[in-house]
Order: structure tokens, then sequence, then C-alpha cells
């Protein structure tokens, strides 16, 4: 059975947890390709003022967009083939931000999520501080099956084992991937020359360190030589 936003929402971790796993997938993914170009997930620290941003992206025009605000959290996720795509006809899909808390507008409106001045979206979820779960609008998905997109969009984000990504990435980066090390890094480890060259020998802490500090990652442990 396809997941769908709805299911998401179930199962969607807590605001700082889903942090973490955001931050841990744009690491290893940091790890995996060392060229920004190619990766599937990214996390910018630095998105904007008081705002953090995780995304993902396919290279086929599907990918999803995590801010994380002191307004909570909005999610929004693009599936081009879905019938609830708005290139279809230009509109959202009813229902789909009608019920989107107002501190949440700037995102709704926010031109990198947009195309001729829509969101583009299929998938809109979001979580204020003081919510006890994530929300989802009122909306009748059309047929059935993967119809907003959720399952193909958040597969890895909903999948909190090392096997997730692990999956991921045998298949994206066609290489075998040490599952441990992925444990390691989803448990937000401080990265070591060797935790990285377990997942890509051609990578070190040092070539890593742009994306240590625009990820927000914990930096590794200093010695008295570092001082």
């Amino acid at each position: 059975m396809a997941v769908t936003a709805h299911d998401v929402a179930q199962v969607l971790p807590d605001i700082a947890t889903l942090r973490d796993r955001c931050r841990a997938l744009a690491m290893l993914d940091a790890i995996m390709s060392p060229e920004w170009a190619f990766r599937y997930y990214s996390f910018d620290s630095r998105w904007a003022p008081g705002e953090e941003m995780a995304s993902m992206r396919n290279g086929s025009g599907d990918g999803y967009s995590i801010v994380f605000s002191p307004a909570g959290v909005f999610v929004r996720g693009f599936a081009h083939e879905s019938p609830m795509s708005p290139a279809r006809n230009g509109l959202l899909w009813p229902g789909l931000v009608d019920s989107v808390p107002e501190v949440f507008s700037a995102q709704v409106h926010e031109p990198a999520f947009t195309f001729k001045g829509v969101l583009e979206a299929t998938v809109c979820l979001w979580r204020q501080p003081g919510d006890d779960r994530w929300q989802v609008g009122d909306i009748d998905l059309p047929g059935h099956g993967d119809s907003d997109g959720a399952d193909r969009l958040f597969k890895v984000l909903i999948d909190s084992t090392p096997m997730g990504y692990q999956h991921f990435a045998d298949d994206y980066y066609e290489t075998s991937v040490d599952v441990e090390a992925v444990g390691e890094v989803l448990a937000l480890r401080p990265l070591t020359d060797d935790l990285v060259h377990r997942l890509n020998p051609r990578a070190t802490t040092n070539d890593l360190a742009e994306d240590l500090a625009e990820i927000g990652y914990p930096s590794p442990p200093r010695t008295r030589s570092d001082a």
C-alpha cells in the first residue's frame, strides 16, 4: 500500500529528532558525493535569519524542502508526475494549503519554492512548537496508490533505521555502504577520518569542513595539537 502525506504525518518524529535526521542525511550525502550537484540530501543551517532548511532533490524534478523556524516546521514535497501537480493547470490541489497557519505564510509564498507564483507542491505538512502531532490539510486524494508522491519523496526520511539510507546509497551511488557507519552518522557521532573512510575511502574530514559548517553537524573532537 502506497504511503501518502497522511501516513507521513503519522510517522514523522518530533521537530528536534527530525532536524537531527535531516542533518545526518545531508552529512551522509556530503561524504558519499563530494560534488554537491549530485547529492540528494542537503541541509542549510544558514538558510535565512533564524531559519534552517533541509532539502531533497532527485534530479528529475521531484524533491522536498523542510524549513525549521521559530514558528515550527513547514514541509513541502513536490512530485512532478503526480495528478496533484500544479504544473497540470497552474493551481494547487484543493485543500493542500488552505488550513496552513498564517505563521507559515512566508514558506507558502517563498519564491524558491514557487513556479510562476504557484507553490510547487503535492504534499504539505506542518507542525508548530506546541503541537503534539504533524498536520495535513483536508484533502481528497485522487484515485489510488501514490497519488501525492509522498511514498517516493519521503521513503528514506521516514525510515529511522540505517538500512533505509544504506539501500538508497547502494542503489544511487552503486557501491556497498557500511551500514554500521551509516548508523553512527544518523546518531550524529562527531566525524573522524576513520568513520568517513568507512563510507568513502577517498574522503577526509578536512574535505568536509565547509559541509560540516553549512549543515551544522557536530565537529570532530579537538585534540591538544589543534589548540
